[in-house]
């Protein structure tokens, strides 16, 4: 297969196919990502990326490297360094020494690798990776600090690991003529900063052009992504691979100046990062070589080993000694450090470089950066949830109901579903209003849901369910709208009649959660049915007490509301979709006061044909 048309094809369905599988199994999605690639690349021969796009791979690696960073710098606020900064500041510049050392020294003495090749690897080694870090939190849930540390590490030391090969490299490509250290190690370091400086500048410029209409809003994402391409490859040109640590402050600075027009390119960005992440992953693996794989030998797998289980311990350890991080997080982040497509980009870059040098052990780069990426992807993929768990820092395990809005119908809500042992959060910016929920003790947060702040203040991970349920309907779409993308479309919902897109009166369906209650009811209904004692009630089906039964020991004018499965995942009764209910499922149910008779029970029975079995 040589048509780069059909092998574009080919990789966009492996990489979205891996990603999806991912999503439905609940396995790591890098590692479906490199065995689906591996598969199709030295296993079935199905193409050859090197053959296909040749010289062109490189550049096309490079440039997607340089946009993941860039999206990864965007999700960098300096807000959420208040409870993290001191650890993610010592991992930064303490962290990456002890780790630049303690992996060169291993892959020297352990791996058997030449000196120069060591010292240059072990700098390459210190990276993480947002492309392999930020999926592995996005499927876990953990908590916030130890979260957030994860985060910051891997993007900031993504460029940092790069410019550690880069002064590796040019440090053994000059020592032949007799430069020392002092005079190469300090041009290279301005070279960094002034790729930082650009990258800076750029931020600047956007952010002043951005809200004051000098680009108009269809031409937002293409010259912000073409200034990033652009300051990529000046800051290239200071220095090879300066362009990483441009990028990666261009995405920081902007995040951090408040440009509200970045707010509406959020999903768009996301989505150039995810098909980005799986192209370079299928590429990468695919263009990887039975013969790179055959300088792999005991040697390696104990380098491995040591890498797993001392250098990034060791590395924790020293760096956040003396800090406040309590001891079962620094554990945790001792053990979760996979990396991803900066390493294996790097390597293959500088192995051409340091064979052109003479040192062969430059060959055996590619092979090795593979297997450091699959064992750590798999070891720490497959093992993240139950670390997390013995080490007491794993976040709400079962799936959180976001609600916007305190009344009390929702407070009457937010206590059935705590009853159910659901994380409940409830959202109003009227501290009136929430006094109610103060009074049952039901968790608040007081503030605007729509505050960008909101996003630094309250984790929203947990919650994977939202209803917007103010007085106002069309707030509450307004809210349903913000969060589709980040919740899901379908799991966003509101109070009221969805109507259609031909009713001129009625709020557009696209733009709507969905609607709560099959009837469509809205904040008016159920504030007249709260006030006239109405209640939710919950029942547990079973083999032997089925959903007809639970209906018929339901009054006529009771309301379905959702469905709790055992894993607590909610499923709501809506006006559009009506969930198969199944034993062992929870029917949450909003129900006058009083519960129908046993002749009001008896009369619909015999309407529906004969008796129905009582439950166990």
């Amino acid at each position: 297969m040589q048509d780069q048309t059909l092998v574009i094809a080919v990789v966009g369905v492996l990489g979205i196919g891996a990603q999806w599988i991912a999503w439905r199994s609940g396995w790591p999605a890098i590692v479906l990502m490199l065995f689906a690639g591996f598969m199709a690349g030295p296993v079935l021969g199905l193409f050859d990326p090197e053959a296909v796009f040749g010289d062109l791979l490189e550049t096309m690696v490079s440039i997607g490297v340089a946009l993941i960073l860039f999206e990864g710098g965007l999700s960098l606020n300096f807000r959420e360094l208040r409870h993290s900064g001191q650890a993610v500041w010592r991992l930064a510049t303490i962290g990456v020494l002890v780790g630049w050392f303690l992996g060169a020294l291993a892959a020297h003495e352990v791996a058997g690798l030449v000196l120069p090749v060591a010292v240059l690897f072990g700098g390459i080694l210190v990276v993480t990776g947002p492309t392999v870090v930020i999926p592995l939190l996005r499927q876990s849930s953990i908590q916030t600090r130890p979260a957030s540390i994860l985060k910051w590490e891997s993007i900031v030391n993504d460029p940092t690991g790069a410019l550690c090969a880069v002064i590796a490299y040019e440090y053994f490509r000059l020592s032949v003529d007799g430069a020392t250290v002092f005079e190469v190690v300090p041009p290279l370091l301005i070279s960094a900063a002034l790729a930082g400086l650009l990258g800076y500048v750029a931020a600047v410029i956007i952010a002043w052009a951005f809200p004051r209409g000098a680009v108009p809003e269809y031409l937002k994402v293409p010259v912000l992504l073409t200034a990033v391409i652009g300051v990529f490859v000046l800051s290239n040109l200071i220095e090879h691979e300066a362009g990483l640590v441009a990028v990666t402050v261009m995405g920081i600075a902007l995040a951090n100046m408040n440009v509200q027009s970045l707010r509406s390119i959020h999903p768009f960005k996301e989505n150039i990062a995810v098909l980005l992440v799986s192209g370079i992953f299928i590429l990468l693996s695919a263009s990887l070589e039975w013969g790179d794989l055959e300088y792999l030998n005991w040697r390696f797998a104990a380098f491995l080993l040591v890498l797993l289980f001392v250098v990034r311990p060791l590395t924790i350890v020293i760096s956040l000694a003396g800090s406040s991080i309590p001891w079962n997080e620094r554990l945790f982040l001792a053990w979760i450090a996979p990396r991803g497509i900066v390493l294996v980009a790097i390597s293959g870059l500088f192995a051409l470089r340091l064979t052109e040098l003479g040192y062969d052990d430059g060959n055996i780069l590619i092979g090795l950066s593979f297997a450091v990426v699959v064992t750590t992807i798999v070891a720490h993929g497959f093992t993240v949830d139950l670390v997390a768990r013995l080490l007491k820092v794993k976040g709400a395990t079962r799936p959180g109901l976001l609600i916007v809005g305190s009344t009390p119908w929702t407070i009457a809500l937010a206590k059935q579903m705590l009853d159910l042992k659901t994380p409940v959060m409830v959202v109003d910016s009227s501290w009136q209003r929430l006094g109610l929920a103060r009074q049952k003790g039901v968790p608040f947060y007081h503030g605007e849901i729509l505050n960008e702040a909101t996003e630094h203040n309250l984790d929203l991970g947990p919650y994977q369910v939202l209803v917007a349920a103010t007085e106002n309907e069309a707030y509450n779409t307004l809210v349903c709208n913000e969060f589709a993308h980040e919740i899901g479309r379908d799991s966003v919902y509101q109070l009221g009649e969805a109507g259609n897109d031909y009713d001129r009166h009625s709020l557009p369906v696209a733009l709507r959660g969905r609607a709560l209650f099959e009837s469509g009811w809205g904040v008016t209904e159920t504030n007249e049915r709260q006030k006239e004692g109405w209640v939710f009630r919950k029942t547990r089906l079973s083999e032997e007490f089925d959903y007809e039964d639970a209906q018929e020991k339901l009054p006529e004018s009771a309301h379905m509301l959702l469905l709790l499965r055992e894993g607590g995942r909610m499923r709501f009764f809506t006006h559009a979709a009506r969930p198969e209910p199944r034993a062992g499922d929870i029917i949450v149910t909003f129900t006058p006061p009083q519960q129908r008779t046993a002749e009001e029970v008896a009369a619909r029975r015999a309407r529906k044909g004969g008796p129905k079995p009582e439950p166990a």
